[in-house]
């Protein structure tokens, strides 16, 4: 018998909560909570759009490169929805 968290489809921020706490208590990445939030605001009573995770969230180390993370740098910005990438991000792999 497998187990797996529930997780709501949407989720109200609390006063003094940002939207990069919920994505982290989600287990998704700040930006694309972001993008799922019709308002866009890290405002308490907004009401967040919680996507399902695209794959296994991982903190980039210095010398690392999309094609490396993902495979190619269309597939890494396809999965975290930027061209971005710097140290200390979090991205899907």
């Amino acid at each position: 018998m497998k187990l797996s968290l529930l997780r709501p489809a949407r989720y109200r921020l609390k006063r003094g909560q940002t939207i990069s706490e919920a994505a982290e208590t989600f287990g998704v990445t700040p930006r694309a909570l972001a993008l799922a939030c019709p308002s866009g605001g890290d405002a308490a009573g907004c009401v967040l759009l919680v996507p399902p995770p695209a794959g296994d969230l991982y903190r980039v180390r210095g010398g690392e490169s999309k094609t490396l993370l993902c495979g190619s740098p269309e597939a890494f910005e396809k999965k975290n929805g930027t061209r971005h990438l710097y140290i200390g991000q979090t991205v899907y792999l």
